[in-house]
């Protein structure tokens, strides 16, 4: 038998077993370390070779969100991410149409991946069709979403020391090789060209979406061992060692090859400045370890939807079928099958067409995180000590309005397809809401005070000896 919610009873909880690292390993694979080559041809090229200074922009813009992740996590401690952030702030409607944007930044997220790791594994073996390599990523994350954060936190530690030794060798071998090595070829690339910050603003409004997924990690509240303290933690820093990561590999890549014009292929830029750098041998460990990311980031973002769809099954938002978990991993493995099942449109769209599903919820959910904490902690809870004005109001502010500058650089079918999607929402809610007779979501206090008491009460029973 699967846990599901009794009537009258306790919710469903979710098993505690990660600590810090694991958060931040988590936010790293969800990212996507190697994914800064996946945008390096296009932002270089927006950037006119200041590629650098873009992402220093970014990294900064995205810290004041993550920074607002944070804070909610200590004080919702709840597993459902920006869907419990805006639900608690703002009520369960408002909640139910952040979490519902968010499942479309998240089923497509994994699809992403999928045909990347296609395109990738198909230059590798010729004769495998992209599309026989998408469906098998599919599979092997689905397996890897219900066995769970166990057993896929220790292939992150791996993932992601590999891709940190990839990033070491190549900044080594760029620096080694480089035609014109000089403090002025460091410092160029960081500095506004020509064009002066236009171009760097332009530039940082496209790579700021490598920085998508950062936000899973506040989907794991209830699977954390100390949320409070390690959850803000972990999507703060994994946000900043990514973009420390990100800043470092352009820096080199600007190295390796001074003028980006004579980059052959701007698509595929990143395994162009590999074998610059260290030929075919960094080239294929360089594949090798990004198609490895490719399956543990589709699994980290199969994981959070996965997540958030229990979180609204067990409010009673979504049929209650979604909040059963699996009785011996206790993962929520239904609503994991399902994420499974609707990613095989995978195997009959575009590249293209799935980014332009991820950035409508994905942003939209940034925007409301922000706004939740100006609501709940500012204005809810008071929090307007010495630094409180700065941490609980400045800084969302400033959060949602780089957020609010970057929905600007959304291409027109991206608001449609948003549209569309939020009005199949619309009906969803309608008809659970008239199925339910009004009662929509368990009371995010009630909620709130339940995970805080069985959060000590495991961590009595883990530090009493005996």
């Amino acid at each position: 038998m699967s846990n599901t919610p009794a009537a009258g009873g306790q919710p469903p909880s979710l098993k505690r077993t990660l600590g810090l690292p694991s958060l931040i390993a988590f936010g790293l694979t969800s990212m996507g370390i190697l994914s800064v080559v996946s945008v390096y041809g296009s932002g270089t090229q927006i950037s006119d070779g200041h590629l650098p200074a873009a992402y220093v922009l970014a990294v900064v813009a995205m810290l004041f969100t993550a920074h607002s992740y944070g804070r909610m996590a200590r004080y919702v401690p709840v597993t459902g991410g920006a869907y419990a952030y805006t639900g608690r702030a703002f009520g369960a409607p408002v909640g139910f149409f952040v979490g519902w944007a968010m499942m479309l930044d998240y089923l497509f997220l994994p699809m992403v991946n999928f045909l990347i790791f296609g395109l990738y594994f198909n230059s590798l073996f010729t004769s495998v069709p992209p599309q026989l390599a998408v469906l098998g990523c599919l599979v092997v994350v689905g397996l890897f979403s219900v066995i769970g954060v166990t057993w896929v936190k220790k292939m992150n530690f791996v993932v992601v020391i590999a891709s940190v030794l990839v990033i070491l060798a190549f900044l080594v071998l760029a620096v080694a090789n480089a035609p014109q090595l000089s403090l002025e070829s460091v410092v160029r690339p960081l500095t506004p060209g020509n064009g002066g910050f236009a171009p760097l603003m332009a530039a940082a409004a496209i790579v700021a979406f490598a920085f998508l997924g950062f936000d899973g990690v506040s989907t794991l509240s209830e699977e954390a061992r100390n949320p409070k303290r390690d959850v803000p933690r972990g999507i703060v820093y994994a946000t900043l060692f990514a973009g420390v990561g990100y800043v470092l590999f352009s820096v080199a890549g600007s190295l390796i090859v001074p003028d980006w014009h004579s980059l052959g292929n701007l698509d595929a830029a990143g395994t162009e400045l590999m074998q610059k750098a260290g030929g075919d041998v960094l080239m294929v460990v360089f594949v090798l370890v990004n198609l490895t990311g490719l399956v543990l980031c589709g699994t980290a973002a199969q994981m959070s939807v996965s997540r958030v769809i229990f979180a609204m099954g067990r409010d009673r938002i979504l049929p209650g079928i979604f909040a059963s978990l699996h009785p011996r991993f206790r993962t929520p493995f239904i609503a994991a099958l399902v994420v499974s099942a609707f990613s095989l449109v995978a195997l009959f769209i575009t590249l293209d067409q799935a980014v332009y599903m991820i950035n409508f919820g994905a942003l939209l959910a940034f925007a409301m995180v922000n706004l939740a904490t100006i609501k709940v902690l500012f204005f809810d809870l008071r929090k307007r000590g010495k630094t409180g004005v700065l941490r609980h109001l400045v800084m969302p502010v400033i959060g949602f309005a780089f957020i609010a500058w970057l929905w600007t650089s959304l291409a027109w079918f991206t608001y449609a397809l948003g549209g569309v999607w939020m009005l199949i929402g619309l009906v969803v809610f309608l008809l659970r809401r008239k199925k339910s007779q009004g009662a929509l979501a368990l009371d995010f206090a009630e909620r709130e005070a339940s995970e805080v008491a069985r959060v000590d009460i495991e961590q009595q029973l883990t530090t009493t000896p005996g």
